[in-house]
């Protein structure tokens, strides 16, 4: 009979760090891994519910086709307000007599682990092992007490739940980010108080067409593309004036632009100021999504692209989509050449610096 590894955690969102995690230790000892989720923990808040996040890491697990991974509800289910660590690993621990059983842990808690409820007893039963985290100083004198074991491994990635609550890293499983779409948990809470139901439904697609597209470039760059589809349009509700005063204190050199290109600029201070977004990359695509420029990055061109073809705006864009599925700067090409047909018919065309230097620069023109 395998090893039975036991990895209990709020899982609030379960995200692909610890899905790598869960892998690495598996592999490590030739064993099963069980999710345990905490029902009430005592050392930090929950933002969503039991079901909310049981029903999020079955997805998790369901997609990552890992068979020796399964869940428990033994936490949910016992009785009482809280459950305690050592009462799991007892219950495993009986219930599979005679089978080597791991207690899995983050490095934070290894810290921590000589304050745990009878941390000996847990040691005893169990073998505690945790995963390493670059930079992170571990206490020794508690890995030597309680003998405890590393994996050795330190590919689990920057992503943390709190990031992801933050919408500052999308390193979760696709239909993890789809059920928080759906649910509107998380960071979707605080888009809708900035964006339009309307008006986020088209940046909930935007986000999801130019994954598509930017998966074709690295997984990193489609995450990056969620989180940037979903912010781009975030300036679209501010009014004229409130625009064009953010555009004289912070964006001074296109504040005569036309009212319809004010809300990229305000989009992108918006990123930095209410989600706290540093990333330079995405800002740009945020800046540049509307007008477009000159020499665009592989992310804005994907971004540009994703807002003029997603399925909600009513006409059938399907050619374009696939073209970029296909090849993403081809696919530019494409919807940018037709883009600008477009404008030339509407008033104001493209009768800005930006876009008719986006024009010369990739159709010649």
């Amino acid at each position: 009979m395998r090893p039975l590894v036991i990895f209990g955690g709020s899982f609030d969102p379960i995200h692909n760090g610890h899905l790598r995690i869960a892998k690495t230790a598996s592999e490590k000892y030739d064993a099963d891994v069980v999710f345990v989720l905490a029902k009430t923990p005592r050392w930090k808040t929950v933002n969503e519910s039991e079901e909310d996040r049981l029903n999020m890491l079955s997805l998790a697990i369901a997609e990552s086709c890992n068979e020796r991974f399964s869940i428990s509800r033994t936490e949910l289910d016992r009785e009482g307000d809280f459950s305690y660590s050592i009462d799991t690993v007892k219950e495993f621990y009986e219930k599979y007599p005679g089978r080597k059983i791991y207690f899995l842990i983050g490095a934070d808690q290894v810290n921590q682990f000589d304050k745990w409820r009878s941390s000996d007893e847990i040691a005893s039963l169990a073998t505690v092992i945790f995963s390493n985290r670059p930079g992170f100083d571990i206490n020794e004198e508690n890995v030597r007490n309680f003998h405890m074991e590393s994996l050795n491994f330190l590919e689990s990635g920057s992503v943390s739940s709190t990031r992801v609550r933050g919408l500052n890293f999308m390193d979760i499983p696709v239909s993890v980010y789809s059920y928080i779409i759906d649910k509107h948990l998380y960071f979707v809470k605080e888009l809708e108080k900035h964006i339009k139901p309307k008006r986020l439904k088209h940046s909930e697609s935007v986000a999801m067409v130019a994954y598509n597209i930017a998966k074709q470039i690295s997984i990193e760059m489609g995450e990056k593309a969620l989180i940037t589809g979903l912010l781009h349009d975030l300036g679209k509700s501010t009014s004229e004036d409130e625009a064009r005063a953010i555009m004289e204190e912070y964006f001074p050199r296109y504040k005569d632009y036309p009212e319809y290109a004010l809300h990229q600029w305000v989009g992108r201070h918006m990123a930095e100021k209410i989600f706290g977004v540093t990333d330079e990359e995405v800002l740009d695509a945020i800046e540049y999504h509307c007008t477009g420029r000159a020499e665009m990055s592989p992310l804005e061109k994907i971004i540009y692209a994703a807002d003029k073809i997603e399925p909600l705006r009513g006409y059938d864009s399907s050619d374009m989509i696939r073209a970029c599925e296909k090849d993403y700067e081809s696919g530019f090409l494409y919807v940018l050449k037709e883009n600008m047909k477009f404008l030339d018919d509407k008033p104001l065309g493209t009768q800005n610096e930006l876009t008719t230097n986006c024009k010369r620069y990739y159709l010649g023109e």
